[in-house]
């Protein structure tokens, strides 16, 4: 009796210090997480695009106003000095979720110091940039992968001018009149709306505002505004092909960027208190995961034929636009989205030097198959963010793997309840690459 009574003892004193261990540790790491915020708002004092949505507490705000330059070692040391913080408390706690928590703020803290770097004019190649900054590097194609796709659409393709010409030429058979833009996508988000409500509970007061600009580099964006609240725009000053409907629609919107930061606003920060969640630097791992899942919302949302489906029955009528040619555009197309990866080169050969303004321009006319006009804005959009367009291919292919490999095809709920766990953590790309799990 007496050994059983000590035997008690023991395990109630081991259990009590395991707690105390426990939450000794998670206060630490909130007090962390908390300067990883502070850092973070205040670079973007000065960087206009290192912050792309915060949602936590006005205390953690900058109160000093901006020095007149801008302040690059002291940024860098305390980038430093906060991960080695980190990674002492990674290294010393048996507390499983302190340790993701610390190696996650760790990944985001080597690309601040990438960014501040690269914001003050020090610049490294392509494939290290990307490391640094996304924490993976995108596979490298030779051009003669490309010119094998195109051969495919040439093969596709009537006619017998240049393919650029002729996928061009089928292609604006479905631009989008602009009195129709509205109806049209408004029908589409509706759609992915709808779909996505039938696999998650998201918030009820949930909700985004949708705007038209013009003078942007890129065609569409979703602005997180916190409280479940996002403003999408969409660039509505080139032609908007009836596709980019149901894209930007996934993509900002459902179960896209809206969503993403809808289940980490809910889960992790107001659910667990992680402040360090709230603030979204946009020159982060984070955007790999934000724009692969995006990207993926796509499919998930209109598996299979489903989005030809969806667009021949109702959104070609919608916007007034006769069906004819539209099941060889929706080919071209597929082999149009393998050709994605030449934009990674066009930034490659850019920030390498290896590729002048002009090459570059040929390569998104060439391999991309973009108009003229659309080329120009590709190449302002690369030159501007750089490394940040493996996001949207590469993203997309380890996400896209990431889920095969917990949840079969034909499983459409296991995706959805894969992706859904996907958009609800702290999940690093190198954990899409060693498909591992929180």
């Amino acid at each position: 009796m007496k050994q059983q009574l000590l035997l008690l003892a023991v395990l109630f004193l081991f259990s009590c210090n395991t707690r105390k261990n426990e939450d000794t540790g998670n206060k630490q790491l909130n007090v962390l997480a908390e300067k990883y915020v502070r850092l973070g708002l205040s670079i973007g004092q000065y960087d206009p695009d290192f912050v792309d949505a915060y949602y936590g507490p006005d205390s953690l705000k900058p109160t000093a106003g901006r020095q007149s330059t801008f302040p690059k070692d002291n940024f860098l040391g305390a980038v430093d000095s906060l991960k080695a913080s980190l990674q002492q408390l990674s290294t010393e706690t048996k507390d499983d979720t302190v340790r993701i928590r610390s190696q996650w703020i760790m990944r985001q803290l080597t690309a601040f110091s990438r960014r501040i770097k690269i914001f003050s004019g020090e610049y490294s190649d392509f494939d290290k940039e990307s490391k640094e900054l996304f924490d993976v590097v995108a596979p490298t194609y030779p051009e003669k992968y490309y010119q094998s796709l195109v051969a495919k659409l040439d093969s596709l393709l009537p006619g017998k001018s240049a393919v650029q010409d002729r996928f061009q030429q089928l292609a604006n058979r479905f631009i989008i009149p602009k009195d129709k833009l509205d109806t049209v996508f408004k029908t589409a988000i509706a759609a992915a709306r709808k779909r996505t409500l039938q696999h998650y509970a998201l918030p009820a007061t949930e909700s985004f505002t949708l705007e038209y600009v013009s003078g942007k580099p890129w065609m569409g964006y979703n602005w997180y505004k916190g409280n479940y609240v996002s403003l999408i725009q969409i660039s509505a000053d080139l032609n908007i092909f009836i596709e980019k409907a149901i894209d930007l629609a996934c993509h900002e919107g459902y179960p896209g960027h809206h969503v993403y930061n809808m289940l980490l606003e809910k889960n992790l920060y107001h659910d667990k208190g992680w402040v360090e969640i709230s603030l979204y630097p946009l020159f982060s791992p984070q955007s790999l995961i934000a724009e692969g899942s995006a990207n993926y919302g796509i499919e998930i949302a209109f598996p299979g034929t489903e989005k030809n489906t969806f667009t021949k029955n109702i959104l070609l009528p919608l916007a007034g636009l006769d069906t004819t040619g539209i099941d060889t555009y929706f080919k071209a197309l597929d082999i149009k989205g393998q050709l994605n990866y030449a934009r990674n080169e066009v930034g490659r050969g850019l920030l390498n030097g290896s590729m002048s303004d002009s090459a570059a321009t040929q390569w998104l006319l060439n391999y991309t198959l973009l108009n003229q006009e659309a080329a120009a804005k590709g190449l302002l959009f690369i030159k501007k963010n750089r490394s940040y367009v493996i996001n949207y291919n590469y993203g997309l292919d380890l996400i896209k793997n990431y889920i095969s490999a917990d949840a079969h095809e034909t499983q459409p709920d296991k995706r959805w309840e894969s992706f859904g766990h996907l958009l609800s953590n702290e999940i690093t790309p190198t954990d899409l690459i060693q498909g591992g799990k929180p």
